[in-house]
């Protein structure tokens, strides 16, 4: 058993010796360069294995954040003051494992000779003479419980709890524990400096922390299990995933097989075709060497009658040349060439279904789930004009009213609705625009100069001031990054920071700009929405920018940006009830294309109207009274 006063000399001639985290003695102390906390190594690095997502360290003490680089904890300096005393301490104990070969010391005198037993009613180690006297001056010590030191050491029985002395009031016990200072005091300690201040008795207190790091353990244990029975379910959705894609495989190598005989087939027709061509020619070309022939023929004779008619009159014999005319077959072969839960993974993979090309095309065909499609599946009437439309969760939107409704309404896709009245201000306001951010708060436009934040209670925590006034009002959006993005109404998108209090950037665009959203990877979608003619633009945060959709006159473009970075554009023909919406994917700048949904029949009103993305396969969209809660299958 390691030996209390060596122990004691370590706690308290070097206090700093001790690792807050192993509470034990330093092993290569490590410092945190933004508070300076001292850990060991090992320490810190078993701490970050939880926090490998981050490029940074929370210091387990006072909750500073230390930049990590590339090795991590590797390159974090050491102290070498404290390593030093570490190594000085070793050597005076007599190395690393000196003191647990050292022996209990009696505490009952001032002997300092081995201790033999403890008495658990003094609470005290006892040599063979202090053991002497305990047990043969009844008057004093009758009814003590005494254990031997062997029966200790052997686990047999156990010593109980044992208090540490106060350094202040010498005699009294540190048997308290102050919450508010985080140490142990003793009772006169409590009334002195610590009055005011939540104290637990330091038996219960460690009872207390004892049941919660069991309770911890027991956790620990219980989602160590859980997750390596999921990872044992991936696996086993891996394989049937990998029977699915299987599947997928020999469907396509089936329709090659099919295709390629058609192919064949295909092929020794034209063969045969030309190889009768080739034959016609032939035959016609010797008719025509025939003829040939025979007029040769016929030439030789004529010449040899002229030769023998030498003296008579002499006949002149014509030859007619004939020009043979050849003619080209050309073919033509044209061939068209044509993604989580595991649970989820696995039914993606299983809903994929091979569709062959119809008889029209030579193709093998193409690889889908079920024929994309968008259906309305809830239509909510509206308590007045919409303003604003802006995303509440993945089935809710928030709807911004102006002077015929005012406030806000939050609306699900069920059709329920509830008037939001945490911010009592906006109740006969006009909102103009609004954004909810990460933690609750909102932002609203009132105007075309100004934008508040307010928090989830209501209160007013900052306010915006746009540098332009524009021609109409405030247009806002929210980037993943919480960033505020604001238009006017012009050729400018300011990007400000989550409380609105730095103007970030400025993006100087090709066109007027009345709504804008920005992808995850800081891309920033701008639309003109109803001017004429309506462009849809990408552009970066320098300003460039990538190719234009540009709609046709009479067409309004609304865009909107997915959790995946898709780009959905709603195209609505001025006058008429058909809204079409078009899924493109981002190359670079440009928008490509992907699908083209079916048209939509709604009631339009007003040419000013809102798209946004609730989740990858929702969308709504809202016209002055009308909301549509659309679904989308890709």
């Amino acid at each position: 058993m390691a030996e209390k006063c060596g122990s004691e000399k370590a706690s308290s001639s070097s206090p700093n010796l001790i690792c807050p985290l192993c509470l034990d003695i330093f092993v290569e102390a490590t410092i945190l360069t933004s508070c300076g906390h001292t850990f060991c190594r090992r320490c810190l690095k078993k701490y970050d294995l939880t926090h490998q997502d981050l490029d940074h360290m929370v210091c387990p003490l006072c909750r500073e954040i230390t930049k990590l680089s590339a090795n991590r904890v590797d390159d974090l300096r050491l102290k070498f003051s404290i390593n030093g005393c570490v190594d000085d301490y070793h050597a005076k104990c007599g190395g690393m494992n000196a003191v647990l070969e050292m022996c209990q010391k009696c505490t009952a005198c001032k002997s300092l000779k081995d201790a033999v037993s403890f008495c658990r009613t003094c609470n005290c180690y006892m040599c063979d003479e202090c053991l002497h006297c305990h047990q043969h001056l009844t008057a004093l010590f009758d009814g003590h419980e005494i254990v031997s030191m062997d029966d200790v050491i052997e686990g047999k029985v156990s010593i109980g709890h044992s208090f540490e002395k106060c350094s202040i009031h010498k005699q009294e016990n540190k048997d308290m524990f102050c919450e508010d200072c985080k140490v142990h005091v003793c009772h006169k300690c409590v009334l002195v400096g610590h009055r005011a201040h939540e104290i637990k008795n330091q038996v219960d207190f460690e009872q207390e922390l004892r049941r919660k790091v069991t309770d911890l353990a027991q956790r620990c244990a219980d989602k160590k299990a859980e997750l390596e029975k999921n990872i044992q379910n991936i696996e086993i959705q891996r394989h049937e995933v990998h029977t699915a894609v299987q599947t997928l495989l020999d469907d396509v190598r089936q329709a090659y097989s099919i295709k390629a005989k058609e192919l064949e087939e295909n092929l020794r027709n034209l063969t045969e075709q030309i190889t009768a061509l080739e034959r016609s020619f032939d035959d016609d070309l010797d008719v025509l060497k025939s003829k040939d022939r025979q007029r040769i023929k016929s030439i030789c004779s004529s010449i040899t009658l002229v030769d023998n008619d030498r003296l008579g009159h002499l006949e002149t014999d014509t030859l007619s040349a004939h020009i043979l005319l050849c003619e080209e077959l050309d073919t033509m072969l044209k061939e068209v060439t044509n993604h989580t839960s595991a649970e989820a993974i696995k039914k993606k993979a299983q809903e994929k279904r091979f569709k062959p090309a119809d008889d029209t095309r030579l193709e093998l065909g193409s690889i889908s789930g079920s024929d994309p499609k968008m259906d309305v599946i809830q239509c909510v009437d509206l308590r007045g004009g919409m303003h604003v439309m802006a995303r509440h969760s993945h089935s809710t939107v928030a709807i911004g009213y102006g002077s015929d409704a005012l406030g806000i309404d939050i609306i699900d896709s069920n059709g329920g609705k509830q008037r939001y009245s945490n911010i009592s201000a906006l109740n006969d306001m006009n909102c103009y625009d609004l954004i909810l951010q990460r933690d609750g708060a909102f932002c609203v436009s009132t105007g075309s100069t100004e934008a508040h934040i307010y928090s989830p209670l209501g209160s007013r925590k900052a306010t915006i001031h746009v540098r332009n006034k524009g021609s109409f009002l405030t247009v806002i959006n929210r980037s993943p990054s919480d960033e505020i993005i604001i238009t006017n109404y012009g050729k400018q998108v300011y990007i400000y920071d989550p409380t609105g209090s730095t103007l970030k950037h400025t993006v100087q665009t090709k066109h007027d700009t009345e709504q804008a959203s920005i992808t995850g990877s800081g891309l920033i979608v701008t639309s003109s929405c109803f001017a004429d003619p309506c462009v849809v633009t990408v552009y970066d945060r320098d300003g460039n920018a990538g190719q234009s959709l540009q709609a046709p006159r009479g067409v309004s473009l609304y865009a909107a940006v997915d959790e995946q970075d898709r780009v959905y554009v709603a195209s609505i023909v001025r006058m008429s009830s058909s809204v079409v919406i078009r899924l493109y994917d981002l190359d670079g700048l440009n928008l490509k294309e992907r699908v083209e949904f079916n048209a939509l029949n709604m009631t339009l009103g007003r040419s000013w109207c809102y798209l946004v993305s609730l989740s990858p396969d929702m969308l709504a969209f809202a016209c002055d009274q009308k909301l549509y809660f659309i679904k989308v299958s890709l």
